[in-house]
């Protein structure tokens, strides 16, 4: 008996120093990624895209605001921002303060849940089930999401919540499709005009670069923009599993992407399109972020460090 106490309190005493660690040290070391995306049309000059997703920042998130600031620069072409940036009821100005120092630069966003509702305490167990979503109506508490979304496109960026948009940028023309959460529901997929279908992209001979843009990374929503012709998806919303398990990766990414996927480039729906298994079934690109924040309730990571990415676009 007395080995089998020795046992329990050093594994009680693992439990406790891992927790420590994803919740004082892990959550707080952001990691910049960098991406290279052979996507773009042989001896096309790249173009660099900065991803981030889920900041879910806080008044109290100095530290993070200050590291997201100073992705600026990096000098992307294009920031593209997908989701989940407040978390709290106050966090408009932090979270637009965090952004200021990117919004001379050309760029484009969408809304996730945690935009739209205040973060809440709710039961972790739910993440295990197929789907992960609240299954009672509580009455939510608002977040400044419309003020968000004017602020942005004030500065110039693009509202692509269930639209099409296009904007210039590294030189080119990137035309973008978007949708509005759908973790939420509230995703409906826009119709493409028919004189769009085969628009020309800058030099004349190519069409422009198309990226889709959703926060949370339904399957629904990936096929949607694959069949509208997207060349790379991007998405956020999963926090790339949050709890990971070394070596092996996420359990869950809270939607009905599977784990594989949870973070990172990959090939949708098949292998990368650079492979011939990519090919063979017409897969497009996905990039899905990890995101640099966490709820409130929940603030811990473990074997998955928040980030932020680069994505360096270049000739197929």
């Amino acid at each position: 008996m007395r080995h089998a106490g020795t046992a329990v309190g050093s594994l009680a005493a693992a439990g406790a120093a891992a927790l420590a660690y994803a919740s004082l040290v892990e959550r707080n070391w952001y990691a910049l990624r960098e991406v290279t995306v052979p996507v773009l049309p042989p001896g096309a000059s790249p173009l660099r895209v900065l991803h981030l997703s889920d900041l879910h920042l806080t008044p109290s998130q100095r530290r993070k605001r200050d590291w997201v600031r100073d992705l600026a620069s990096l000098r992307p072409d294009l920031v593209v921002d997908t989701g989940d940036n407040i978390a709290h009821a106050d966090g408009l100005r932090p979270v637009l303060d965090a952004l200021d120092p990117l919004l001379g630069t050309p760029g484009a966003f969408v809304m996730g849940s945690n935009d739209y509702y205040a973060p809440r305490l709710k039961n972790p167990a739910r993440y295990l089930r197929a789907d992960a979503r609240d299954t009672h109506h509580v009455l939510p508490v608002r977040l400044p999401a419309g003020e968000l979304a004017a602020e942005l496109v004030r500065a110039g960026w693009r509202d692509l919540t269930n639209t099409r948009d296009s904007v210039e940028a590294g030189g080119r023309t990137v035309d973008l499709v978007g949708v509005d959460d759908p973790h939420l529901d509230r995703d409906r997929f826009p119709i493409r005009p028919p004189e769009a279908a085969s628009a020309p992209g800058t030099t004349g001979t190519e069409r422009a670069l198309r990226i889709g843009v959703a926060h949370a990374p339904y399957v629904r929503v990936l096929d949607a923009m694959l069949a509208d012709g997207s060349d790379l998806i991007l998405a956020g919303h999963t926090h790339g599993g949050q709890l990971a398990v070394p070596f092996y990766g996420a359990l869950v990414t809270n939607c009905d992407l599977d784990p594989g996927r949870a973070k990172g480039l990959h090939g949708w729906p098949g292998a990368r399109p650079d492979t011939p298994a990519g090919q063979a079934v017409h897969s497009t690109w996905l990039h899905v972020s990890a995101g640099l924040g966490t709820s409130p309730y929940a603030p811990v990571r473990f074997a998955c460090r928040p980030e932020a990415t680069l994505l360096t676009l270049v000739g197929r």
